[in-house]
């Protein structure tokens, strides 16, 4: 099919976008299309990533170009310029030009490189003084995740990129979700806490600070060091008893990784806390972790991971004194291979595996593949979130599009609840829906896939399955001890 010159997202080489002339497309998604530029005037200069819209008058490119023109710091793109493009008529598409940064997402870096526990401090210090800036220029990033942070072939230097959805003092909210735009696994016990219940809307949404933005990046360091998630924070998931203060303390990175220094696991549990005045700002943790970086002994120059980690059985073992964990949430592609489908009608279905938080931990190489999958921007293209996703190559203009969804199966999963004779599901958050009981989630339908969630008439929801209470013995006992 030809390229549509209306289209944003099928420009040819040499079009010109304000005096850009484009080179290559190099990343694609649900509200953004990244191509590779040069001035036009300069084609000489130095390669420049620009961001345009899919969407007319998107606004949330007026607000990631106010707030990169606020910060400053070397581990941020620059903002080089920003306008419109008017193709025909009244359409105006917003685009933003920035510095190409040349790298790799953390995760693949990790798995490629085996940094020690010295470098990941180094790398998390400079992250965190990213953050820094940001906040002291008002503005809060609000979605910093491994797909968000590229690591610079040259040096190892580690970019947090992607301000689309970030926010600053004075921006217009532009949603009324009850949690702010985001990825579910990295909201912070707090954010949880501030909904009651699975589909109930709070009466004000949640108003995210700083120290959500250093939980999130507490959650990448985890998920860099052990590749897995930290537990679930929702009040009501059945994870949620792993974060009272006598469990803490048994889930520490340290715990799934020996390779991983004392320093730098307490750090990042300092970064997890539930009670976020212990995060402390940005500013105390890029001190802290720079001050552990410098002092650390020997030991933190040995690799986090040795490069023969088995597969399937996962990174680390599980702890012996963890003996309950909820079961893996159903993979999509479970109903689809029952179906007789086949896994490549179900990749070309748009269900590329994620790794959720449940599962058991993936060898460094899967870790890499899945997360690169979740929220890849185009390899180099220095942005990042799942507005950036390409997966499939759209035919049509934006607004003719149909969202690519993932049906709920067309009968109840394994173990998944069922509603009774009446129709009703066990609980009143619940839902009766082909024949199984399900969850809506409160969140963005972008943002479904990232939370391990079906799509079904414009919502999020996770099937409710039968999960096993978390055991009522002490700590001590669970461990064997007396």
């Amino acid at each position: 099919m030809e390229p549509d010159v209306f289209n944003p997202a099928s420009l040819l080489p040499d079009t010109r976008i304000g005096p850009w002339r484009l080179l290559r497309q190099r990343g694609l998604g649900a509200y953004g299309v990244v191509y590779r530029a040069v001035r036009a005037e300069a084609p000489d200069a130095d390669a420049v990533a620009l961001k345009l819209a899919l969407h007319p008058g998107d606004a949330r490119f007026a607000r990631e170009a106010e707030l990169l023109s606020r910060v400053r710091h070397p581990a941020v793109p620059r903002l080089l310029d920003h306008g419109h493009w008017q193709p025909r008529g009244t359409l105006s598409f917003p685009w933003l030009v920035m510095d190409w940064v040349e790298g790799i997402p953390l995760y693949a870096w990790a798995q490629a490189q085996r940094p020690s526990s010295r470098q990941v401090l180094q790398l998390l210090a400079r992250l965190a003084r990213a953050l820094e800036a940001t906040h002291s220029a008002g503005g809060l990033h609000r979605d910093v995740k491994g797909d968000n942070v590229l690591v610079r072939r040259e040096d190892a230097q580690p970019f947090l990129m992607d301000f689309g959805s970030g926010h600053y003092l004075g921006a217009a909210t532009l949603t009324r979700e009850p949690l702010p735009p985001g990825t579910p696994a990295y909201h912070s016990p707090e954010a949880w806490g501030s909904i009651r219940g699975f589909g109930k809307r709070a009466s004000t949404p949640y108003a995210p600070g700083p120290t959500d933005d250093l939980f999130a990046l507490g959650v990448t360091a985890y998920r860099l060091i052990t590749a897995k998630y930290p537990p679930v924070a929702h009040p009501e998931d059945d994870d949620a008893w792993l974060w009272r203060p006598e469990e803490l303390p048994h889930w520490t990175a340290r715990i799934y990784n020996r390779r991983c220094i004392p320093e730098l696991s307490a750090l990042v549990s300092r970064m997890l806390s539930p009670q976020p005045e212990a995060r402390g700002g940005a500013r105390e943790v890029a001190e802290a972790l720079e001050n552990a970086a410098r002092s650390a002994g020997r030991e933190a120059d040995v690799p986090l991971f040795t490069g023969e980690e088995p597969h399937p059985a996962g990174l680390f073992p599980r702890p012996q004194h963890v003996k309950v964990q909820r079961p893996p949430r159903p993979r999509r592609w479970s109903w689809l291979a029952a179906a007789s489908l086949g896994g490549a009608l179900a990749l070309s279905a748009g269900g590329l595996l994620n790794v959720s938080r449940s599962e058991e931990p993936a060898t460094p190489q899967l870790a890499a593949q899945e997360e690169s999958e979740e929220a890849r921007d185009g390899g180099t293209v220095a942005l990042g979130d799942t507005a950036l996703t390409a997966r499939v190559t759209p035919e049509r203009a934006p607004s003719e599009w149909s969202p690519i969804t993932d049906d709920l199966p067309p009968k109840p999963l394994p173990d998944q609840r069922r509603p009774d004779a009446s129709g009703r599901c066990p609980s009143k958050v619940q839902v009766a829906i082909n024949g199984g009981c399900w969850t809506k989630l409160p969140v963005d339908q972008k943002d479904c896939d990232g939370a391990d969630g079906f799509e079904y008439r414009g919502a999020c929801y996770i099937p409710a399955m039968r999960k096993p209470r978390p055991a009522t013995s002490s700590p001590a006992k669970r461990n064997g001890s007396p």
